[in-house]
């Protein structure tokens, strides 16, 4: 057992380098089985001077602020920690020691400029994509050697033949014209005193590259395919070198001929020269013709560092059967939906073509490439005959879990195909596991459908020509996404773009970063739920992390969302006018009307108007504006009144007779009379039943259904929801063989057949959101304050489930439930983390308040033992 906290960690960073604010707040977690905190001290060392705060009283070990002088840029600082526990005297342990570094703090930090091919282009066409270089001598030994580095597209940078970094698509999308992010890198190890040699791949990412549906568009953020660098080196003899992308860079086309985001890769390994980013670099022939870049314009002031972790590529995977197709091609099936690439191994004759192509699903034993619309989703790799080569992609992603190989010299070995998965590197916290394997295999899908569409932006797919980053879609699924994941850092940062996104008038955009996207979403209107998340998501999050600064700094933006609905209501507090997607995706919706649902549109705007409402209301609890709690109070009031009195009849029963309606009014307590929320719990439960427990809710009711049913007595309905096989329903999709979560119920029919629908998805993780009733009503593991400080353990079994356990990482230590149903009751083994208070809540027993550590608790008698 470790005698000393964990190491401190910065802002929501694994990683202090290249930080971007000069007062990084600093976490850390207690020894093992310390029970609360009493004071703490940190240690800061600055280049040998040592600064201590000495003793301070306080159980806060969380973002905690800054203690010492402002970090200015490139500044580096040790830290560590250590802490009072409750009965000690002495202090524990130093922690071990962590680094923080400040990036580039300052626009006037930055001598680089945006620097590319200057090659006449045709803008209207694919472009072939550059690469740039440039030679320089360190005329003495390195100390140490900083690369700070961004782009107009895609990078990916090599010192002396090395790859920088194991990143990919950065910097990733952001709203360019006011935040394009960049990249810090430790290059110490790459540099040698004497000759060296910096050089870049670019490529047309989301800048300028072909995305959107409808047919696309081009040239979004400019026409220039530029890279942004500045290479800092410092000597043993405390000199400093500066290699800044400036006129002295060269540029040449390189062996890739094509690159998008949707349609694929081309790489000629005939036009290939390894040596290029050397110094020994070949420099003639037609194809390496290096020449003068041209330089463009970038504000300085735009660059911002990263709040969240890059996208990496995190497992790989082999196929698990392989289909000689006998003319040729091979189908290669994964055994996974995910969201990667391939890496292929070949060896053949110069000139062969290997072409990759993937999909999601087969259709008749071919791939079903429908659903990709415009999305080609094809690789292409020429041989150069030069012996075993070894090659992958390196700006574009595809959604798949089977793939087609054809033009391979030879016959195709297992392990020649290797599917790499990648997506935003966060930091997985949370785990489920039943007794149920259809249910465990749901989770897992739900999981899938997070890991592909978390890449650098929560997208709402990754295979077809679209890929956005829908408001709606996380704002219903981040709930679970924060169990699953740490993606504070990564989701702080979109909101960030969402805030830059919102128009004057308070609009949020139905998706962040704002591209056009034909009559129905531009320009930009209003529209319930999809706004909601400036309301919504900082509050999850803030709840989720403790983050309350994260909090205040989004408050704005919901202000601006609540204050404009409003204006669009009223003085009858009723959103009843204007363009509203309502409950997306109903099964009932024709294929071509994804909006047409059983519930009216207006009572779900209306029932969110009310619901962010009182979300900012304890949003300015939390944040001590008392005038404005008081102001969002009355509001929330005065929009449950209005809802009331128009959707809510006398009976009970709600004008749109449905179970999003219900669900709704429900889960967002706008029927306040007990007796009424009763009735209305009973409907609810009793149109379930109707159907045989088959789903009938869009994006908006389903993740509400569970609660509503949960909190009205009806948990025996909600579990017959979730273990419902037939379609629609959550296990019909397993039942179908899905290995992730489908945009809709039916996007496989039962017969085989893919849904007519031209927005067919097999990786959405929107109604996946059932998974955080799963963490917190069947497992049983639910937060009661900020980042988890005090937790309830309530499970409540049901659907014949005589087992299930649940793990989370809170930001204070690992939180644990594991049950059983015996022969006399319930057995059940619970941890709290260090520092925090558990609430135990067994079905018939009282409530028992338990401390840190682990616990093991029994129905029969409640004896407590430590574990």
């Amino acid at each position: 057992m470790s005698s000393q906290p964990a190491p401190v960690t910065f802002e929501h960073l694994l990683d202090g380098l290249g930080i971007g604010v000069a007062e990084p707040r600093l976490s850390w977690r207690l020894p093992d089985a310390a029970v609360l905190q009493d004071a703490y001290e940190l240690e800061l060392d600055r280049g040998g001077v040592t600064y201590r705060t000495g003793r301070i009283a306080s159980s806060e070990q969380v973002l905690i602020p800054w203690p010492g002088q402002p970090l200015s840029s490139r500044t580096n600082v040790t830290v560590r920690v250590r802490v009072w526990t409750e009965g000690t005297v002495e202090p524990s342990g130093w922690s071990e020691p962590s680094t923080v570094e400040a990036g580039l703090l300052d626009g006037d930090d930055w001598a680089a400029v945006p620097v590319g091919p200057a090659w006449p282009e045709d803008l209207d066409s694919d472009r072939r994509p550059a690469r740039v270089r440039r030679d320089f001598s360190l005329t003495a030994p390195v100390l140490r050697a900083r690369l700070y580095i961004t782009a107009h597209g895609l990078y990916e940078a090599e010192i002396n033949g090395r790859r920088v970094g194991d990143d990919t698509l950065s910097p990733g999308w952001t709203v360019y014209g006011e935040r394009l992010r960049y990249y810090t890198y430790d290059v110490t190890g790459h540099l040698t005193q004497g000759a060296n040699t910096i050089g870049a791949w670019l490529g047309d990412g989301w800048y300028r590259g072909h995305i959107g549906f409808d047919g696309g568009y081009r040239n979004l953020y400019g026409t220039d395919q530029s890279l942004i660098a500045q290479l800092e080196v410092t000597h043993t003899d405390g000199t400093t070198t500066v290699i800044a992308t400036d006129n002295s860079w060269q540029a040449a086309t390189g062996p890739i001929l094509f690159s998008g985001l949707y349609e694929g890769e081309t790489f000629d390994a005939r036009l290939h020269d390894p040596a290029w980013s050397t110094p020994a670099g070949a420099i003639g022939g037609d194809h390496h013709s290096w020449t003068a870049v041209s330089t463009r314009t970038r504000d300085p002031r735009t660059l911002i560092a990263p709040k969240g972790a890059p996208v990496r590529c995190t497992q790989e995977i082999s196929p698990t059967v392989i289909t000689d197709k006998g003319d040729g091609r091979y189908v290669l099936d994964f055994g996974q939906n995910l969201v990667g690439r391939l890496r292929i191994t070949v060896d053949g004759p110069a000139d062969t073509t290997v072409v990759l192509r993937h999909a999601e699903v087969l259709q008749d034993g071919e791939l079903a490439t429908r659903p990709l619309r415009a999305a080609t989703s094809t690789d292409t790799y020429i041989l150069d005959g030069s012996g075993e080569q070894s090659w992958e992609p390196r700006f574009t992603l595809h959604g798949f879990r089977y793939a087609e190989v054809s033009g391979w010299p030879g016959d195709l070995a297992p392990n020649a195909v290797t599917a790499r998965v990648h997506h935003t590197d966060m930091t997985r916290t949370g785990w489920f596991e039943c007794s149920d394997p259809m249910i465990n295999r749901l989770h897992e899908n739900v999981v899938w459908s997070m890991r592909g569409n978390f890449v650098d932006i929560p997208t709402d797919c990754p295979q077809r020509d679209e890929r956005l980053g829908w408001t709606g879609d996380i704002q219903v699924f981040t709930p679970t996404a924060s169990f699953l994941y740490d993606c504070a850092g990564m989701l702080d940062s979109w909101l960030d773009d969402v805030a830059v996104e919102q128009l004057p008038d308070g609009t949020i955009p139905w998706y962040v970063p704002v591209i056009p996207g034909g009559p129905q979403w531009t320009p930009i209107k209003p529209g319930a739920a999809w706004g909601d998340v400036s309301t919504l998501t900082p509050w999850v999050l803030y709840q989720r992390f403790g983050d309350l600064e994260l909090l205040r700094r989004h408050f704005p933006m919901g202000r601006g969302w609540v204050d404009l609905m409003e204006n669009l209501a009223g003085p009858s507090r009723l959103w009843d006018t204007g363009d509203q997607l309502g409950d997306w995706l109903d099964p009932i919706a024709p294929p071509d009307d994804p909006a047409g649902a059983r519930t009216d549109r207006y009572l779900v705007a209306t029932a969110y108007f009310a619901h962010s409402a009182r979300h900012l209301q304890w949003s300015a609890r939390e944040l001590g504006y008392t005038d404005l709690e008081a102001r969002y109070g009355r509001l929330a009031d005065e929009v449950t009144e209005a809802f009331h009195a128009r959707y809510v009849q006398p009976d009970g029963r709600m004008t749109s007779d449905a179970p999003t309606a219900y669900s709704v009014a429900l889960a967002f307590g706008l029927i306040t009379d007990a007796d009424r929320r009763q009735i209305a719990g009973d409907r609810l439960a009793e149109l379930v039943l109707q159907d045989d427990a088959r789903i009938a809710t869009g994006f908006v009711g389903t993740p509400l259904i569970c609660d509503a049913l949960t909190d009205t007595g009806h948990l025996d309905t909600a579990y017959r929801l979730l273990t419902q096989t037939e379609c629609p329903s959550w296990l019909y999709t397993v039942s179908m063989g899905a290995t992730t979560i489908w945009e809709r119920w039916d996007s496989l029919r039962p017969d085989g057949t893919l849904n007519p629908g031209g927005m067919t998805s097999f990786n959405h993780y929107a109604l996946g959101a059932v998974a955080d009733w799963m963490h917190r009503v069947v497992a049983g593991l639910e937060l009661t304050s900020p980042g988890y400080r005090t937790l309830r353990f309530r499970p409540r079994p049901g659907g014949g489930i005589t087992w299930a356990k649940a793990q989370h990482m809170t930001p204070y230590g690992l939180a644990a439930i594991s049950w059983e149903l015996t022969p006399s009751g319930m057995s059940v083994h619970i941890t709290v983390p260090e520092g925090c208070q558990g609430l135990v809540e067994l079905p018939g027993r009282g409530p028992l308040t338990v401390g840190p550590g682990r616990h093991h608790l029994d129905t029969r008698d409640l004896g407590r033992t430590a574990a």
